[in-house]
């Protein structure tokens, strides 16, 4: 259906899960997941912009390893 029908962001949707039909496989099968590491990538970049114009990387470091 995704394919008949006149959408094209959605037909370009669909031809990268068949371009990559190995990795959409894993995904949906093994037990594995990244969460973790988008966690810290999220928090990380929450404290960027709470700081942002206000300090260097050392503090913003100190606040990570804290935080």
């Amino acid at each position: 259906q995704a394919r008949q029908a006149d959408l094209p962001h959605l037909h370009a949707f669909t031809r990268g899960l068949d371009d990559d039909r190995a990795a959409v496989h894993a995904a949906l099968t093994l037990p594995f997941h990244n969460g973790g590491t988008e966690g810290v990538n999220t928090k990380t970049t929450m404290i960027k912009r709470q700081m942002y114009g206000r300090t260097g990387s050392a503090l913003l470091r100190h606040h990570i390893l804290l935080g």
